[in-house]
């Protein structure tokens, strides 16, 4: 398919994971990607694999994004879509009763303040262009809880989902849609590390999906691909859940 041909696409957090695969099935449909990534080993690499270009950029930098902002329209001419993905969740993220305040901190800035940056310096040239699509990473488990917490990292995703319905709600005249993306579990590099630290944390957690397994990043790509293109066209503040059957389970099965 060819639904996003000649679209300039700006992707954070693509240097691997959900990112990664989201670049490669943009470039796939015709995109232009701008890979954007703390690691320029990594954002470039994937530049490279998808024919694109590369911005390295500390998410939670707000001169650093706007910049980055102003030299894609420069450069490219345009501002179509925006896929504000790029997160953190490190192990001292973990209950309320052993989380620091420092990271608490360090999650709400990349995870919240760093979706708030992203839609503040591209709303502006989408406003201006009467177009654009805007797609935030927020989580299942902004809609849910969790007895294996991660507070700050909850958290940030349920501040993610409220600010998305609110852009999406005030700019849907103006031609842009803002919609959330709430994944269930994915086998990402940020997963494995995570689980691999506690095996049982997974065990517990993989009990809960229906599917019976977490997701692939190329799943999560292909929702955020129909986001970004014209076929989601009569859908923003929307929260779009592609986590395997999680949230609507209460039971599930034995095999």
């Amino acid at each position: 398919m060819t639904r996003l041909q000649g679209r300039v696409a700006v992707i954070t957090g693509a240097g691997s994971g959900i990112g990664l695969a989201t670049a490669r099935r943009f470039a796939e449909e015709g995109a232009r990607v701008v890979a954007v990534d703390i690691s320029a080993d990594a954002g470039e690499a994937t530049a490279k694999e998808v024919g694109g270009i590369f911005k390295v950029l500390d998410v939670t930098d707000e001169a650093g994004t706007r910049d980055m902002f102003a030299e894609v329209v420069a450069e490219l001419g345009s501002l179509d879509i925006v896929f504000n993905n790029a997160g953190i969740s490190p192990p001292d993220d973990d209950s309320i009763l052993d989380t620091g305040l420092d990271a608490w901190e360090r999650v709400q800035k990349v995870n919240l303040t760093s979706v708030f940056l992203g839609c503040k310096y591209a709303l502006p040239y989408m406003i201006e262009q009467g177009k654009g699509s805007i797609i935030n990473t927020a989580s299942f488990v902004a809609l849910m809880g969790a007895a294996t917490s991660q507070i700050s990292y909850s958290a940030s995703k349920g501040g993610v989902l409220s600010m998305t319905r609110e852009l999406g709600v005030q700019f849907a005249r103006q031609g842009v849609r803002v919609n959330a993306l709430c994944p269930g579990p994915v086998n990402t590099p940020l997963l494995k590390e995570l689980f691999a630290s506690d095996p049982e944390r997974a065990a517990r957690r993989l009990i809960h999906v229906p599917l019976g397994r977490f997701a692939e990043p190329s799943e999560i790509a292909a929702a955020v691909a129909f986001l970004a293109s014209d076929d989601s066209s009569f859908m923003t503040a929307n929260t779009f859940v592609v986590d395997g059957g999680i949230t609507g389970a209460y039971v599930t099965p034995l095999s």
